[in-house]
């Protein structure tokens, strides 16, 4: 299937803009040129702003109703056109076809998640006679928007990421600037244009194309902004931090996520969703398996059964049904992972199975005895890249999953209460999936990580606490 969008972009009161297109949008699997979008000046970010002011007063006028009109139209839009998105997906990212129209439905229950928070946006009434100085006083607070949002958006999920921040943004209130990723912003667009047809009012959601060096400062320190949603790497997460001033800021900013296996643990289930976890999207994913930590006694068998698994992945074609893993999103990505692996290897790791390139595709590649002071041992990968551990027991697995500077998810495979309750309690994580891997994730639960995680919860009912404020009413009957 062809899917085109003709160099276009949204600038200027919700229409399609067209000019000089200077970002090329390629297929990262044999580099075709898919389209072409515009890179947007940094002279123009002020002229963005001044629209998402105007679109952030209309917004805050929607009645809670025509926000939920407007999210389920825009949802059930999505699910009429999922095959268009998912090949998208697939075409401008690192995504299978299968993997792709999974990244849809999600999206669709994403943007409808936010239809429904929409109506649970309340406050609460406050008891202001608690205090002797508040007797003949009553009152309550209720959530305002904050006005206008600034998303910035990766490139691996370039649809559910970017409805993620939307959603919530709409269903509070606010007007949305969106800044995706350089290498995917087709989907971005497509996301747009269907809010637009599901009745959004002009001027509330901008997607601007350019390169973050030159409009990621104006847009994130403007002082009309007053959230800025990023996910992305911990180095501009900081560079963030430094520039945006005084607002409010969430920041998903990755990990390298642990699992432990016990030895009571289902192996065969273990192994199954590590190695999905691991290999998903290229590896190419925040909560992708990277680290695994296995008791002693089945480490052996451990790394045979996962040495095999991994071996019958089919890596190739997106587009192909039988696939079920594609390339990284760029070549220079490929060779970055490509030579992370070779630094362990120097230093000692032995490959199981992997370690090859072709253009921008990484084999599936599996670690054993990996130093801990190694990159892959150390910083997120981002690639199809999992290293296996043997530990002495739980405690040496939890203490060695503490040991990054990251803490996002992480997974435990055990059949003992006790132990699953006791790594609950150390793992320095954001959240911990019991006989899953770290790559679990609905899009209603609380998502962040500690430490260089980021800071914050996305999720859609903790993203709309995020973009609102609260305001407090009191009344003197005296």
């Amino acid at each position: 299937m062809s899917v085109k969008i003709e160099g276009r972009k949204i600038l200027d009161s919700g229409q399609w803009q067209r000019d000089d297109a200077v970002i090329e949008v390629r297929d990262p699997q044999d580099n075709s040129l898919i389209d072409v979008v515009r890179a947007a000046t940094k002279e123009e970010i002020e002229t963005i702003i001044e629209v998402a002011k105007e679109g952030a007063l209309i917004a805050a006028s929607l009645s809670t109703f025509q926000r939920i009109e407007i999210l389920r139209k825009a949802a059930e839009s999505i699910r009429n056109e999922a095959e268009s998105f998912a090949v998208m997906i697939a075409r401008e990212g690192s995504k299978t076809i299968r993997e792709a129209r999974k990244e849809v439905q999600r999206c669709v229950q994403t943007i409808e998640l936010s239809a429904e928070e929409a109506r649970r946006l309340q406050g609460e009434t406050i008891s202001f006679d608690q205090s002797p100085s508040g007797e003949h006083r009553t009152g309550y607070f209720y959530r305002t928007p904050v006005g206008i949002v600034v998303a910035i958006t990766p490139f691996n999920d370039p649809l559910n990421l970017v409805a993620h921040k939307v959603g919530p943004a709409i269903a509070a209130g606010n007007s949305v600037i969106v800044k995706p990723a350089t290498v995917t912003p087709l989907s971005s667009l497509m996301l747009a244009r269907v809010f637009y047809e599901a009745g959004l009012p002009e001027k509330i959601l901008t997607v601007v194309t350019g390169f973050a060096r030159d409009i990621g400062e104006a847009l994130v320190a403007h002082p009309a902004v007053r959230v800025v949603s990023f996910t992305g790497g911990p180095s501009a997460g900081e560079q963030i931090t430094r520039q945006a001033g005084l607002k409010k800021i969430g920041m998903e900013l990755g990990s390298n996520s642990p699992v432990i296996v016990l030895a009571d643990a289902d192996l065969k289930q273990a192994i199954a969703a590590s190695i999905q976890g691991a290999f998903w999207a290229a590896g190419q994913n925040c909560l992708g398996v990277q680290r695994i930590f296995i008791e002693e006694s089945i480490y052996p068998e451990f790394v045979k059964l996962f040495t095999l698994g991994t071996q019958r992945l089919k890596v190739g074609d997106k587009l192909s049904e039988e696939t079920d893993m594609g390339p990284l999103i760029t070549e220079q990505e490929a060779i970055r992972v490509e030579s992370w692996v070779n630094e362990a290897v120097e230093l000692g790791a032995v490959i199981q199975t992997g370690g090859q390139r072709t253009g921008a595709f990484y084999q599936p590649t599996v670690l054993t005895n990996v130093p801990l002071t190694s990159k892959v041992a150390q910083e997120e990968v981002f690639g199809p890249v999992v290293s296996l551990f043997p530990v002495k027991d739980l405690d040496a697995a939890i203490d060695l999953a503490n040991s990054v500077n990251y803490g996002l998810q992480a997974g435990i495979f055990t059949s003992n209460i006790k132990n699953a309750h006791h790594a609950i309690r150390r793992l320095q994580v954001g959240g911990v999936m019991i006989n899953d891997s770290s790559d679990f994730r609905i899009d209603a639960m609380p998502f962040g990580g500690v430490k260089g995680s980021g800071i914050g919860r996305e999720g859609v009912k903790f993203a709309m606490e995020e973009m609102t404020e609260i305001k407090v009413v009191c009344f003197n009957m005296e």
